[in-house]
């Protein structure tokens, strides 16, 4: 199971960066959140997969039996999780006013920082 997850971490990465170099900024984001994913799965897979108790150690023992959980990767993993919903949110709002402002969302088009004229919206009488 784990060779598996480790050609799909691999896919996953590959996609991403593939994304990440075209010129349009949804598949920019687009290869942003692949990549987090494919780094939430490779720590997940370096934590290994083991199916034990809860890592608390006994009051008659000085250590953790085996096997048990390691909670690190799981408390890396909620902390990336979070930290790559803030930024997909951050972009998915940049790449909405970059369109308002721009009207393009294409990096090849951005060649100028003057924003284009629309016109006023008339008031209500």
């Amino acid at each position: 199971m784990e060779v598996l997850l480790c050609f799909v971490v691999g896919i996953l990465f590959s996609v991403g960066l593939y994304f990440i170099l075209h010129r349009h900024f949804f598949k920019l984001i687009l290869g942003l959140m692949l990549f987090g994913l494919a780094t939430n799965l490779f720590i997940f897979v370096i934590g290994r997969l083991t199916r034990g108790g809860s890592p608390i150690i006994a009051e008659t023992s000085e250590v953790a039996l085996e096997p048990f959980a390691d909670p690190v990767p799981q408390a890396l993993l909620l902390t990336a999780i979070v930290i790559g919903f803030g930024i997909q949110a951050f972009a998915i709002v940049l790449i909405r006013r970059v369109h308002q402002s721009f009207g393009t969302t294409d990096l090849d088009d951005l060649d100028t920082t003057e924003k284009i004229e629309t016109p006023e919206k008339p008031e209500f009488e």
